[in-house]
């Protein structure tokens, strides 16, 4: 594999929060389920200004203030946080409502249907919720707030099977609020993210703001032309200067030994496998014995922090990194699709 320079590369994969330069002059962004502020980070380093978050979970927003200093921060479920009355004004102004609904309902790796519709309690806030359910309320503050841009990342599981239900309703959701929408889904890897991580996105233009991007989708449908095509020289683990020379690492997991079927492995000159939240499996090791793997370790927290584009001077308050960046969308993968969102659409509103 052809290794490259990071400055090759439209954002750092290799920076700090002390030396960024955030310039604030592409529109205002606020982020809900913001979990510690992945995809706030990207907004930043695409030269968004966010004025701030919605988050259930009260370490997770203590982490996101450490870093950001929001404007704004509402510690709350959507659910209440979407019927406020006392929002300020600057959040019916935005240019971009962003969100990531908590996905697990529809994750590959979750009971997916056997869960659909039931109330769960889930790690983040430890609260008891629908979590299919989230996405429409998300759909119902971009409908009272009506910002020019809506991005919703989730789960590539969302588009598999009997999920597709769900889908449509998106579609139909956001179509009732005012908005075209469309969806991508798109791998980290290609996009200058040491990790192969594929995510759909959602990404809805309002009606009264669309004539001027409008195309001929299919006979019957008009979309909003927006061009996500994402090819950059992927980025191995050797490149990041991880030791592992001659060794192999897995794919994400929570047993120490090979499930043939359910775990992957690679060689070190491979880009890495996605992060999980977990963070309990084996990340490398040398070679496997009897179905184990012989000297498998973890990847250390600079490691983390570099696979998920997250700075290196992060404050994850007292959080393990593996979690919160496990959680979050890779902050250079939002500041990809946010360029072009300006690029394409909010510089020529």
């Amino acid at each position: 594999m052809k290794q490259m320079n990071e400055i090759e590369h439209r954002f750092p994969y290799r920076w700090t929060l002390k030396d960024a330069v955030f310039t604030k002059d592409k529109g205002k962004v606020f982020s809900c389920f913001a979990c510690g502020g992945g995809s706030t980070m990207g907004y930043k380093l695409a030269g968004f200004d966010v004025l701030g978050c919605n988050e259930i979970d009260p370490k997770m927003i203590e982490a996101y203030k450490a870093n950001h200093n929001p404007k704004y921060a509402y510690l709350e479920p959507i659910q209440t946080f979407k019927l406020r009355e006392d929002l300020p004004q600057e959040l019916y102004e935005l240019d971009i409502l962003d969100g990531s609904p908590p996905c697990s309902s529809f994750s590959m790796a979750g009971n997916r249907e056997k869960d659909w519709g039931k109330d769960k309690v889930f790690r983040e806030g430890q609260a008891m919720q629908v979590l299919d359910t989230l996405f429409f309320d998300f759909i119902d503050l971009a409908k009272k707030l009506q910002p020019k841009v809506v991005v919703a990342e989730n789960v590539k599981g969302l588009l598999m099977g009997e999920a597709i239900a769900y889908v449509r309703e998106i579609y139909k959701q956001f179509d009732e609020a005012g908005y075209y929408c469309q969806h991508w889904l798109l791998d980290a890897s290609k996009m200058g993210v040491p990790q192969r991580r594929e995510r759909v996105f959602f990404i809805a233009l309002r009606k009264d703001l669309a004539a001027p991007f409008l195309i001929q989708q299919d006979m019957f449908t008009q979309v909003p032309e927006l061009k996500l095509d994402f090819n950059e020289a992927e980025i191995d683990l050797e490149s990041l200067d991880i030791e592992l020379k001659g060794k192999h690492f897995v794919s994400a997991g929570n047993e120490r030994h090979i499930k043939f079927g359910r775990l992957r492995y690679g060689n070190s000159n491979e880009v890495a496998f996605t992060l999980t939240a977990t963070g309990n499996q084996v990340d490398y090791f040398d070679k496997i014995e009897n179905e184990s793997f012989v000297n498998g370790k973890k990847f250390n927290n600079e490691q983390v922090n570099l696979i998920a584009t997250f700075p290196t001077d992060y404050n994850f308050n007292r959080k393990r990194n593996i979690y919160m960046c496990g959680m979050s969308v890779p902050p250079v993968m939002t500041a990809q699709i946010a360029t072009e969102i300006y690029n394409q659409w909010l510089s020529k509103i």
